[in-house]
């Protein structure tokens, strides 16, 4: 297993931007002594949450063990603070960046399966936003998508309500993020409209999972109720904990085995909801 530090010039954003690669390359068979070499390895893109970086879910998680052990390529890369998503005034092409460059270039430099069905995106809190919401909008790329403790807060900043950033005044900070709030919904910042968009048969599966005592849990209910009614292939899972380590940690393995990760395809990514 490899930890791979990334710097490179994105174009996206223009600038150099952080990514770590966790990459079971170098996986040694103790019984041969000679090193397994997969040509294609199935990827999952791992977004952090607010005040965060690249390296969150490495410290965080038990994920460089649990990747290992399934033959998965992790790539989690820097969002900063900024919801994985475009703000064109200022060059911030944070979805451009997530849904095609990041992609396209850890393809170009692993041995990465090009397959939609092989290639996922998950995340935490603002890291569950951005993997919705990009994971909808780029859903020929990305076949499966998990959003722990998911900030599904559309309504909060369509209203203006206090961000957790404390001392900015929130319209102004939402704006800088989602540019005018008023054309926020419908558009392709809006998890619910994204899934309008795509023809049925082309949706991603999906995971969501929420402690019982996270603040979000009533917007994350709401999403639930609403890909049901779309009769989206929607896997839904309630547990203890609250938004924190433990339950991320806990949560990633379940999703790990909810994707189809040396096991075969048939039968095991039907949907359903614990709640």
């Amino acid at each position: 297993m490899a930890i791979i530090k990334l710097n490179y010039l994105s174009k996206a954003l223009l600038r150099t931007v952080d990514v770590t690669v966790v990459l079971p390359t170098d996986t040694l068979d103790m019984d041969t002594m000679t090193y397994n070499q997969k040509k294609e390895y199935k990827t999952l893109y791992l977004l952090h949450g607010i005040f965060g970086d690249q390296n969150d879910w490495l410290y965080g998680t038990r994920i460089q063990r649990f990747a290992s052990e399934r033959g998965l390529c992790v790539v989690m890369p820097s969002g900063e603070n900024m919801f994985y998503v475009d703000q064109e005034n200022t060059h911030n092409l944070y979805s451009q960046f997530i849904g095609e460059e990041l992609v396209e270039m850890t393809r170009a430099t692993f041995p990465l399966s090009h397959r939609k069905e092989d290639t996922f995106i998950a995340g935490l809190s603002m890291g569950g936003y951005g993997a919705i919401v990009n994971g909808l909008k780029y859903y020929n790329t990305f076949g499966f998508i998990a959003g722990l403790s998911s900030a599904l807060m559309l309504d909060d900043w369509v209203d203006c309500k206090l961000p957790i950033i404390q001392g900015v005044d929130s319209k102004k900070y939402y704006e800088s993020l989602f540019g005018d709030i008023t054309k926020l919904k419908e558009s392709g910042k809006d998890y619910y409209a994204l899934v309008k968009k795509i023809p049925h048969d082309q949706l991603p599966k999906m995971y969501m999972c929420i402690g019982t005592d996270d603040f979000l849990l009533a917007t994350n209910r709401k999403y639930r109720d609403f890909l049901l009614e779309e009769k989206v292939d929607l896997t839904y899972e309630e547990g203890p904990g609250n938004h924190e380590w433990d339950f991320w940690d806990r949560y990633i393995l379940k999703i790990l085995d909810w994707l189809p990760l040396n096991k075969k395809d048939e039968g095991l990514n039907s949907g359903h909801v614990s709640k």
